[in-house]
């Protein structure tokens, strides 16, 4: 089938099986290797993306749904070659380990602030329940998504 979507901002064509997985279509075709394979059961959240704003795992979603949509993988977050604050926010509170977790980590964060930029940590960690991070106890991490939203509502109030 062939496939019309966008990859973070970009318009896409793209002839494959509509059975094949996001992942695949990302990692092999578009050399977008930020999104990670880990389980390939949807379990582990290593593969998170956006697809509408939404976070899913690119292990379980097919080239069929992809049409007309928008992803958006870790590689799309930067601007302008500036991380997004998220991804800074993860740097500077050490919230990378070995790393293996992290994008997937920060694309679940990036869907949770887009639908509620004021999270508690309870909501925090229900987003990010569906990743797994076997090198951390997530204080870290919850820690970086918290400090993220404080800083995102300090841009808001200083760009109005």
């Amino acid at each position: 089938m062939t496939l019309h979507f966008f990859i973070n901002e970009k318009a896409v064509t793209l002839e494959t099986s509509p059975h094949r997985r996001l992942l695949d279509i990302l990692r092999n075709d578009l050399c977008l290797t930020g999104v990670k394979e880990g389980c390939a059961e949807g379990e582990c959240g290593a593969c998170t993306v956006l697809l509408d704003n939404r976070a899913v795992h690119a292990c379980l979603t097919v080239a069929a749904q992809l049409e007309g949509c928008r992803v958006t993988t870790i590689e799309g977050l930067a601007e302008l070659g500036e991380l997004d604050i998220l991804q800074t926010c993860f740097v500077e509170e050490i919230a990378i380990q070995c790393g293996f977790c992290t994008t997937g980590m920060i694309m679940s964060a990036k869907a949770l602030l887009m639908r509620n930029p004021h999270p508690s940590e309870e909501e925090i960690r229900l987003a990010l329940s569906g990743n797994i991070c076997r090198c951390s106890g997530y204080v870290q991490i919850v820690k970086a998504v918290e400090r993220a939203a404080e800083e995102l509502e300090a841009k808001r109030r200083c760009d109005v």
